[in-house]
């Protein structure tokens, strides 16, 4: 989504557009839905994700679909972490089946800090708060109602397998896409996926101004460097001390450049921008694609915080821990180092690098767990990217897309291992405030939910349909 606050030169002038108006049937029925899942808490400190999913089975079996289409999962050590699987079966087997992919655990909220009830859906000033609004239950209730739908029309030509899960925004996915990817992958299997990640973004006055689709995103892997000394009397220092060591070796790893890298999604979205971006950005962009070794072209362009990220792997200290009291040497000092790995990175190649950065065999570095699956670029596939992009003509007239690859992480990165190419799908809207997402009164604007609902039901048709 950040990457969508770059390119303004790119995204100004879009025209006014009318009030808006939901060209899909059943509004009430999805507002009662969302109502219920935003409303259910499944926050990993207060909820039940199990509770989410044993509703929305009541919801998929009143609607036709039989108990071998609908699949319950969880482990015994975390009961309340469950998810669900549907599956709306197509016409013709020869059609590979599509995934639609969500989660239903939220950020927690204390209630304390909120105007507004974080787990009671509130409509007020054109906007629904609550937790969990925009990340991840609109798409997820979209996903869910357009399968509902879908039950009580003609069969699609593509099977269509929806997963909701648990776990995505905790360190351990404990029953979500990553138990499924390695439990129970038949449940999943499927030619693409559409997940979060994507979107757009709204201007102030509340009307689209750019869409993107994410193709990619980097892996999340955190290390321990820790350095180690015997320790001693305060009041006699002595020339080795840990924290000293630990200080260098994060001073070292924060002040280190990972070269620039492109996939074939940030180099489609950098050549985009650099059509557009004014001087000196954009003829910065445009050397820095035909020679990524060009230092002052790699300075300008990185001048945006997020372009730096884009460009390259990142590792920065989170958490420092040091020493064990006020009038003694420490005998043992370490922190925490965060790395977004650019896809195809393998992260002990990371820390063989980060062994190099450090340069101290006092400081010790190992990969802290979980170690996820390494990132795999995903394919800019016309197949999936012109439905996108044909179907967005008709419900964004004029509003530009790009395609990018998410700094962040998402569960795409435990499906694409067992070979499910995962695509975030545009069309939901995110303001420039970012909507409250992990933070305080979250919300989501009524118009983007009702378009966003518009625009993916009308995807997942045409795509579920190939000609």
């Amino acid at each position: 989504m950040r990457a969508l606050f770059l390119a303004t030169a790119l995204f100004a002038g879009t025209s006014a557009q009318a009030q808006y108006v939901s060209q899909q049937p059943g509004e009430a029925q999805f507002r009662a839905l969302f109502k219920e899942m935003v409303e259910t808490d499944t926050s990993v400190t207060t909820g039940s994700c199990t509770a989410a999913a044993e509703k929305l089975a009541a919801r998929f079996k009143a609607a036709g679909f039989g108990d071998s289409d609908i699949t319950q999962f969880s482990v015994p050590e975390f009961p309340k972490d469950g998810g669900i699987v549907v599956h709306l079966k197509g016409s013709d087997p020869k059609v590979k089946p599509m995934l639609l992919l969500g989660h239903l655990d939220v950020v927690a909220a204390k209630p304390e800090d909120w105007t507004r009830s974080p787990f009671k859906l509130i409509e007020e000033d054109g906007y629904f708060y609550g937790r969990g609004t925009f990340d991840d239950k609109a798409q997820a209730s979209i996903w869910a109602d357009l399968l509902i739908r879908m039950k009580a029309g003609k069969a699609p030509k593509r099977t269509i397998k929806l997963a909701l899960t648990c776990g995505e925004e905790t360190t351990y996915a404990f029953n979500g896409a990553d138990w499924l990817a390695k439990n129970r992958p038949e449940l999943i299997m499927a030619e693409f996926a559409l997940n979060e990640g994507g979107g757009g973004r709204n201007g102030p006055d509340g009307k689209p101004q750019g869409l993107a689709v994410q193709v990619g995103e980097k892996t999340v892997q955190n290390f321990w460097i820790e350095a180690t000394n015997p320790g001693g009397h305060s009041s006699v220092p002595r020339p080795d001390n840990a924290i000293t060591d630990l200080t260098a070796a994060v001073v070292a790893v924060n002040r280190h450049e990972f070269p620039v890298q492109f996939t074939d999604t940030t180099r489609t979205y950098f050549t985009t921008l650099a059509k557009v971006m004014p001087n000196p950005v954009g003829p910065a962009m445009a050397r820095l694609l035909t020679n990524p070794n060009d230092a002052e072209a790699n300075r300008i362009v990185s001048m945006d915080p997020t372009n730096h990220s884009v460009l390259r792997t990142t590792c920065v200290t989170t958490l420092l821990e040091a020493g064990h009291a006020e009038n003694a040497l420490a005998q043992r000092a370490r922190a925490n180092v965060n790395c977004r790995m650019f896809p195809g990175t393998d992260p002990n190649a990371l820390k063989a690098d980060l062994e190099k950065v450090i340069a101290n065999a006092k400081v010790n570095i190992s990969l802290k767990p979980p170690i996820r699956p390494v990132a795999k670029p995903t394919p800019m596939n016309p197949a999936i990217i012109g439905p996108m992009t044909s179907v967005a003509a008709r419900h964004f007239p004029g509003v530009p897309m790009l395609a990018m690859m998410s700094t962040g992480a998402t569960d795409a990165i435990y499906i694409t291992p067992i070979g499910i190419p995962v695509y975030g799908a545009p069309g939901t809207m995110i303001d420039a405030d970012g909507n409250g997402i992990h933070g305080l009164n979250e919300r989501i604007s009524v118009r983007s939910l009702m378009q966003g609902r518009d625009y993916l039901s009308d995807l997942v048709m045409v795509l579920a349909n190939p000609k």
